[in-house]
């Protein structure tokens, strides 16, 4: 999230003051398979095969197999994540909830526009949460529903398993076997209490049983869900349902299928000063300022504390809101204004920031395929509307968003963090992680695979562990060697140390998705140019971590080190007298010639959008955007993209 320095205390959503939705307070109809508590013992007595115990809950509890398997994949991609709650306080592959009260938001950073603007202060909230009582405690219906403990409910994915089935038919009414006959059910499944959210639950469950899928869950357990093309959903059980809609909701640069929320983030004056304003710029995107990215960030909140947040105009503003829960998006701003989320004002000048209910520290607390749905469908959309090129370079993560000075780099963010699913995510977006097998020269991509990707990760919990589970990354170390250290970032390390395994330390991790030039091989080991030196990262033919790339690589234009900047300003002379000069200070970093690295982007626009004063009033030329000459190229650089100077480098083929 914008707002975060390093990991805050997991929290979970409140359910204080949450209103009650009758028509998800669905008692279980007579006769129905999932109603006395004896008809669940031939559930949970046999294989504990996940496989298995799907066919055997569907079996039992009357729900044809392809619609119970669509709703677990759409909560859990049918992981049991060993007990833990997801950020919405959901257990297991069903994804029963079960809500506490939340800790109050902690304090946010500065505003990240690189002018040592002062952190704002922070009202205390006692708000009501946006879940209903039926949200909160699914887990507890299911346990009255089949008479099994709520506590094995959060431990043992088979009772699990079988109690979320029995949930699932109790919402059905009728003795339709059809697939189509369960949509109702399965929006009710959703627990959403509006209809754009249940509703876009319910097509994504249809989608996947219409498509199929296949995957080994977090504890190797292998399932398949064979696909069904001529699957449909009957859209009227779900308008029957009864759940409200939306009124009058103002326009939304957001597709209409996804149902969102207009949420305003507040463009407002709140003291007396010029700058006493918040939390965001008007501008004229993408007509005076081009949008390059879009920036993938989490909450480390919940849903109900990301969305105080954002309404406080002291605070900082993103573009959206992504609930773990069921998808369900909120709308901030209109994606021509510039948000304050990046803590780079020139990246907030040209991007979209999107925010995701979770926690980076906390891989246990899920990133469930409801929200990456939900994401990925709004980014798409995003991407084609503001010509965002869809891949690794354009669609970075916080993580890879540079510091705009040296002091800055230390504090610089690093969600959505590891256990993020790039690969997934950019096969969601229909732009997967591929790189090129007829490829021949020395650029790769980083594609590790990640649910075999168990890399060691450290201090997500109190006692300094992090659960085994798929990573995002690979590490690089400082000889061909896996006893040798990590490589070093003296930008997150000054005193020359090596790397750590520690879950905020990125200095050492190669993310899906980035591209890097190989400079030397040995065995099974590539040594890659990163961060001015050259590390070296684990490639087995056996489990290759990386794939062969075409690209274009920067190299020195001369026998001197190139500089490294975290933003592309224009050149002095380009500014008017009334606009004071922006320093671009190079980073800690340099490029040392004989080095290579993978271009990103060399069509960027050299600017900084001068916006200081409520409504651009009181100061001259308030809200311009000065435009320089001088060009820059954006380059793969260590975990982030970084920019040289054009004149300092060459750019050839890979």
């Amino acid at each position: 999230m914008s707002s975060r320095p390093g990991t805050r205390t997991l929290g979970a959503i409140s359910a204080a003051g949450a209103l009650v939705i009758g028509i998800l307070a669905v008692t279980t109809p007579p006769g129905t398979a999932g109603g006395p508590a004896s008809s669940q013992a031939a559930c949970l007595t046999g294989s504990s095969a996940r496989q298995a115990v799907f066919t055997r809950a569907a079996r039992v509890n009357g729900i044809p197999r392809p619609v119970l398997l669509g709703v677990s994949y759409l909560e859990s991609r049918w992981d049991d994540h060993d007990g833990a709650p997801s950020t919405s306080g959901g257990y297991g592959p069903m994804h029963l909830t079960h809500v506490v009260a939340s800790a109050p938001p902690s304090r946010p950073d500065p505003l990240g526009k690189g002018d040592g603007g002062a952190e704002p202060s922070l009202p205390s909230y006692a708000g009501s949460s946006r879940f209903t009582t039926a949200q909160a405690r699914t887990l507890d219906r299911a346990a009255t529903l089949t008479g099994i403990p709520a506590s094995r409910l959060r431990t043992d994915p088979v009772a699990n398993i079988c109690a979320g089935a029995a949930l699932l038919a109790s919402y059905h009414h009728g003795s339709a076997a059809a697939l189509a006959g369960w949509s109702g059910a399965v929006a009710r499944y959703s627990t959403a209490s509006d209809q754009p959210t249940a509703l876009r639950f319910a097509r994504e469950v249809y989608a996947v049983i219409r498509s199929g899928s296949a995957r080994t869950t977090d504890d190797g357990q292998r399932v398949r869900l064979a696909p069904h093309p001529h699957a449909g959903m009957d859209v009227g059980q779900v308008s029957a349902l009864g759940l409200s809609i939306p009124q009058d909701q103002p326009r939304m640069d957001c597709p209409k299928a996804l149902g969102c929320t207009w949420v305003p983030a507040p463009y407002q004056q709140y003291g007396s000063g010029a700058g006493d304003y918040g939390n965001h710029d008007l501008a004229d995107r993408p007509h005076d300022l081009r949008i390059n990215d879009i920036v993938i960030h989490d909450t480390e909140g919940s849903w109900d504390t990301a969305l105080q947040l954002v309404q406080d105009p002291t605070y900082l503003g993103w573009h959206y809101t992504v609930r773990s829960a069921d998808g369900r998006i909120a709308a901030h701003m209109d994606p021509k204004d510039v948000g304050w989320h990046a803590g780079n004002w020139y990246v907030n000048m040209h991007s979209i920031g999107v925010e995701h209910e979770g926690f980076a520290a906390q891989g246990a607390t899920w990133y469930t395929e409801s929200l990456y749905e939900s994401s990925a469908a709004l980014v798409r959309h995003l991407a084609h509307e503001y010509d965002v090129p869809i891949d690794r370079a354009h669609i970075i993560g916080h993580d890879q968003v540079p510091g705009i000075t040296p002091a800055n780099v230390a504090g610089m963010h690093w969600d959505p963090g590891p256990y993020w699913d790039w690969e997934h995510y950019m096969a969601l977006l229909g732009h997967p992680i591929t790189g090129d097998p007829r490829a021949r020269g020395d650029v790769v991509t980083v594609k590790p695979g990640f649910g075999t990707n168990l890399q060691p990760v450290s201090g997500c919990d109190s006692d300094g562990t992090c659960p085994t589970q798929g990573t995002n990354f690979v590490y690089l170390h400082q000889s061909p060697s896996a006893d040798s250290p990590l490589v070093t970032d003296i930008g997150l390390h000054p005193d020359g140390s090596p790397s750590t395994t520690g879950v905020s330390d990125i200095g050492a991790r190669a993310a899906a998705g980035q591209q890097l030039v190989v400079g030397e091989r040995q065995g099974d080991w590539l040594g890659v140019w990163w961060l001015g030196e050259k590390g070296w990262l684990y490639d087995p033919p056996s489990a290759p971590t990386v794939a062969p790339s075409s690209g274009r690589v920067v190299v020195t234009a001369g026998d001197q080190a190139v500089p490294v900047y975290g933003r592309a300003y224009p050149e002095q002379s380009a500014y008017p007298s009334q606009i004071p000069y922006q320093t671009v200070t190079p980073l800690q970093y340099s490029i040392e010639p004989g080095q290579s690295y993978v271009l990103a982007d060399d069509d960027l626009q050299t600017d900084y959008y001068y916006a200081k004063t409520f409504r651009c009033a009181g100061v001259a030329l308030d809200c311009t955007d000065v435009v320089g000459r001088d060009r820059y190229d954006e380059i793969w650089f260590g975990h982030r993209i970084a920019y040289v100077r054009a004149a300092d480098v060459r750019v050839h083929a890979g």
